[in-house]
């Protein structure tokens, strides 16, 4: 039987923290985005209905709530990279993507986003 892959999605995390190189930026905390999607083997999860079978994606959201609101960021890549590490941390995980907004960067724009993949590596 094929390997269920299941598809976390966590939508619109809003979130408040420092990020930019702007003097205000530095003093001001600003809203951000965060949309997270992770795919894993679901099989013993779909199979057991056990807690400890599945990817438990509270935990992966509390990790990253404490990143964004008890850090500074300058930059934009290197807050999403950070919150990738998290989303992709467990041995389980295949894929995942993290796209973060911060609204308001540009005068005419709703935001600007920053957007990266992790791919696990295959072994052949």
């Amino acid at each position: 039987m094929k390997p269920e892959i299941a598809v976390i999605r966590i939508k619109n995390l809003r979130l408040r923290t420092y990020i930019g190189i702007k003097e205000d930026e530095i003093q001001n905390k600003q809203d951000v985005t965060i949309n997270t999607v992770i795919h894993y083997c679901a099989d013993k999860a779909r199979n057991s209905d056990n807690m400890d079978d599945a990817l438990n994606y509270r935990t992966i959201t509390k990790k990253i709530i404490a990143l964004v609101e008890n850090n500074r960021f300058s930059l934009l890549e290197n807050l999403t990279s950070q919150v990738l590490s998290i989303a992709s941390e467990h041995d389980w995980v295949d894929f995942a993507k993290v796209e973060i907004d911060k609204p308001h960067a540009l005068r005419f724009a709703d935001s600007v986003s920053l957007e990266l993949c992790y791919q696990k590596q295959s072994i052949q």
